[in-house]
């Protein structure tokens, strides 16, 4: 049996879009599990010097149109949440209490994406914890803290960048454009083994952005 791990944060739009068909991937290739595993994505651009799209005033733009077109050409519902970024903590505490399962991240992604909710509409909140029969305190215990940290440094070390990214057999699949590059891989595809894929691995590395801007001026 082998295990996909698949990194994601609730924050994430491309995430609740490949969360939607991740399993269906992963149901064509034989013994494949996926271990979801929520992570905090501000940690990762910390780490990495990076900022999220919703950072960038074109590219936020771009992002929420891009995802309103992705969601309605592969019929996934999706609903704009009432501002964005917000914190998702309590979401991603939520989703380890309860073990994160399949049935769990579904429905705390739709919680978002779907009903456009945020932890921060306490009285629609306080009704997701009801429903799901969890105490608010239980986000708080220091076991569910330290496996969201955990989860957090297993991804860098993976070198893990961004959400959602698929780790398996060491090999990283970013995003939910990569979707159907992760189900060639788990089909077997050789060119996953072929020189080509061996030099893009390689590629050497040039003198950068800093020198080029240099030369400009």
């Amino acid at each position: 049996m082998k295990t996909l791990d698949w990194y994601f944060d609730f924050v994430s739009p491309y995430a609740y879009l490949q969360n939607a068909v991740i399993d269906d991937v992963v149901a064509s290739s034989d013994g494949i599990v996926i271990r979801r595993r929520p992570l905090l994505f501000a940690g990762l651009l910390g780490h990495w010097g990076n900022v999220g799209p919703a950072e960038i005033v074109p590219k936020r733009e771009w992002t929420f149109r891009h995802c309103t077109w992705l969601a309605a050409r592969h019929g996934v519902p999706l609903t704009m949440p009432t501002m964005h970024p917000f914190n998702p903590l309590p979401l991603l505490r939520l989703s380890i209490a309860l073990g994160d399962t399949r049935d769990v991240v579904d429905r705390l992604f739709a919680y978002v994406w779907i009903d456009g909710r945020l932890p921060t509409d306490r009285e629609h909140w306080l009704a997701l914890l009801a429903e799901l029969a969890v105490d608010e305190a239980a986000l708080q215990a220091p076991e569910v803290k330290d496996a969201l940290r955990s989860n957090g440094a297993d991804a860098l070390a993976a070198g893990v960048f961004g959400v959602p990214t698929a780790v398996v057999d060491g090999q990283r699949f970013w995003g939910f454009d990569a979707t159907a590059m992760l189900d060639d891989y788990l089909r077997g595809d050789p060119l996953f083994d072929g020189d080509a894929m061996r030099a893009a691995r390689e590629m050497p590395v040039g003198p950068g952005r800093s020198l080029a801007a240099r030369a400009a001026a």
